[in-house]
């Protein structure tokens, strides 16, 4: 969880920044008055005229925001190089730090700046025509993303062949199409190149969905992930002439989650998942309280007891300790890694990597005070990090403070500092 970054409220002293606190305010004062019933006696053709100019706005903050991310990204670069920064790390923390100030993980932030600086030096006419508002930011993100296999001089053509197409008329798709057969009659080998060096990028995610659910999913080469449909729906059919009463959807995902673990059924979950129950949950199934899935999220008293009692997988129980407010505490002996219990615990606390907006998988556990400037591997000095945010965290202008160290009735805080000075609050999620 994050908190509000410290100074937020105080004066800005850039003229720009106040103008667009102005701005700000003023859109708050419309809202405020929307929120509250006034009657400014506008029609419903007046409402969707604001409607239409609103969204238009969108495109333009978008633009300007487009703008002074690549301003800063080409400062912050200029000043690594002056500082003789490794070339390896050059242009290291722009993403997550432009993340921070956006309250956006450093991934999304990520792609934000690429779609920037292809607006900006590559597709003029795409940015010309977002700024005035004629164009969505979802139709010209598409434009980024059916070009970025061309070189610049190339891409430019293809913008310039677009803005005679007038996109200001075409929906996300029709657009997206458009672009993409620009792009493929501008170079069809780099087209084709395109899709041969995409299939390195193949990989199998996880992320959470509403009502204890989850979405696995793979992206693939076309014909591998039809392949993989066909089979499972060719078993389904067989079992579906069984007489299975199962739906055709739950047979195909029981046989999906078979077929990957091994299993003899799904629900025979035997591979590590940790569920944090509290005490009065664990005692009584049909209590009001909630577990955890550590990464994943709440789960549902009644439900968490089921999902351990329907598996035939092998189920420890460990008793994690804490405070009177809930916070997880624990104690380990001095060493440089967080490894064994401790390091099942710092896990188990954060859920989720620590820094404000970014909630990626846990994939370090840091020393908030670094283990060289004399930090112990304590609970307290402990945090659970992403991959992209521990190495971050080792680039000049990044320092990490705890405010609260959990063992009391505040939630472990920790206190990010940019390199521009800015300051982020995080704290650990609250217990179950």
């Amino acid at each position: 969880m994050a908190l509000q970054a410290a100074g937020e409220l105080e004066e800005l002293p850039h003229p720009v920044s106040r103008r667009l606190q102005l701005l700000l305010d003023e859109l708050t004062s419309m809202t405020t008055d929307a929120l509250g019933g006034v009657d400014d006696e506008s029609s419903e053709a007046d409402l969707i005229d604001q409607v239409a100019l609103l969204e238009r706005l969108r495109g333009a903050v978008s633009a300007a925001q487009a703008a002074t991310v690549v301003r800063f990204a080409r400062a912050r670069v200029e000043r690594q190089l002056a500082l003789d920064v490794h070339p390896r790390d050059v242009s290291r923390g722009i993403a997550e730090e432009i993340g921070l100030a956006c309250r956006l993980s450093p991934t999304i932030a990520a792609r934000r700046l690429s779609s920037a600086r292809a607006w900006w030096f590559d597709l003029p006419q795409t940015y010309a025509a977002l700024a005035a508002g004629s164009l969505s930011e979802q139709t010209a993100e598409a434009v980024v993303t059916e070009t970025r296999h061309l070189d610049g001089t190339t891409r430019r053509d293809v913008d310039a062949r677009l803005a005679d197409a007038d996109l200001a008329g075409a929906g996300v798709r029709e657009a997206a199409a458009l672009a993409r057969r620009y792009a493929y009659e501008a170079d069809r080998e780099a087209y084709v190149a395109r899709g041969r060096y995409e299939r390195r990028h193949r990989r199998v995610g996880l992320r959470p969905a509403p009502d204890t659910m989850s979405v696995l999913s793979g992206y693939l080469p076309v014909e591998q992930g039809v392949a993989c449909l066909a089979a499972l729906r060719r078993h389904t059919d067989g079992v579906v002439a069984s007489g299975d009463e199962r739906t055709r959807g739950q047979i195909m995902a029981d046989t999906l989650v078979e077929r990957l673990t091994g299993q003899a059924t799904a629900s025979d979950v035997s591979f590590k998942v940790q569920i944090v129950m509290p005490g009065e949950l664990a005692a009584d199934p049909h209590s009001s309280r909630t577990a955890t899935i550590t990464g994943a999220g709440p789960l549902p008293g009644p439900l968490a007891h089921a999902v351990v009692d329907a598996s035939n997988g092998v189920k420890r129980w460990r008793i994690v300790r804490a405070t009177l407010a809930g916070h997880v505490v624990g104690l380990e002996p001095r060493r440089r890694r967080f490894t064994g219990p401790l390091g099942d615990l710092i896990t188990v606390r954060d859920q989720t990597c620590r820094e404000p907006f970014c909630g990626a998988p846990v994939r370090h556990l840091d020393h908030v005070t670094r283990y060289t400037d004399g930090g112990e591997t304590t609970l307290a000095n402990g945090r659970g990090l992403c991959a992209r945010h521990n190495l971050v965290r080792e680039q000049p202008g990044w320092t990490a403070t705890v405010v609260h160290d959990g063992l009391g009735h505040h939630a472990h805080t920790v206190r990010t500092t940019t390199p521009t000075g800015h300051v982020y609050t995080g704290r650990a999620p609250d217990p179950p």
